[in-house]
């Protein structure tokens, strides 16, 4: 009897052990998929993100392009002048936003130029302010973290909504990098008569959310609001914290 029970005992304890191996091949066996399927997502997501903001890039493109030639067709005596400006976002526009990345100081000076281009439309007595408070030595100017034209929907909504015509009308344009973060604040007075609309228009907001959200995902905060009747934008982009993660996920 002793004998049976020791036997019977070593047959349910073989039985467990053979039970549990089969789990733990199941186990790897389901963990190895899942690490799969989850692999094959990730390279899904990257190439789905990458045909979007192709597709986005190419949306916002003709848009600018078609602003600036029609500042420029509207002031043909400061012909000179607008061409060496457009030149200038032209070679950004066809060598630059290829790039996955440019640096600050690609951008900046690209915003810069767009500004001048745009002040053509303005009377030589309106009031635009443009600050630069970029430290040129920060060590993140020259670093690639930016979106290329990722500042062009702030700025081109500011002049195509600001109220031309009163005293007191105004645009403001801030650029700012403080410890690990680049700034844009945008601000102008409201017009009080509707924005032209135009059928292939409306693509710009819409596109720069779309972008931020892919590229940067929580790295960056986009306030928009409305104070005495004057629109402010508010773009913040913690490059640090973005640049981490980017070398964290290989």
């Amino acid at each position: 009897m002793f004998i049976s029970n020791t036997i019977l005992i070593t047959l349910i304890f073989s039985i467990l052990i053979g039970y549990i191996i089969f789990l733990l091949i199941k186990i790897n066996r389901i963990s190895t998929q899942k690490n799969k399927l989850q692999a094959d997502y990730k390279v899904l997501e990257t190439k789905l993100n990458s045909v979007e903001l192709e597709d986005l890039k190419y949306k916002i493109n003709p848009h600018l392009f078609k602003n600036i030639l029609n500042s420029i067709q509207s002031h043909a005596y400061q012909t000179y002048f607008s061409l060496d400006k457009l030149s200038n976002v032209l070679d950004y526009i066809l060598y630059e936003t290829d790039k996955r990345f440019v640096s600050i100081k690609e951008e900046l000076d690209f915003a810069l130029n767009l500004i001048e281009i745009n002040k053509l439309k303005l009377s030589p007595l309106f009031d635009i302010k443009v600050k630069n408070k970029i430290n040129e030595n920060h060590p993140l100017f020259e670093q690639e973290l930016l979106a290329p034209m990722i500042s062009v929907d702030l700025i081109e909504n500011a002049f195509k909504h600001a109220d031309l015509q009163s005293e007191d009308s105004f645009i403001s344009i801030t650029f700012d990098l403080k410890d690990d973060y680049f700034a844009l604040t945008v601000a102008n007075k409201i017009s009080s008569r509707p924005a032209l609309k135009k059928s292939n228009s409306g693509v710009g907001k819409e596109s720069t959310k779309k972008r931020l959200d892919i590229i940067y995902k929580e790295c960056y905060t986009l306030e928009q609001f409305v104070e005495n009747d004057v629109f402010i934008s508010h773009l913040k982009l913690n490059l640090l914290d973005y640049k981490a993660k980017v070398f964290a996920a290989g």
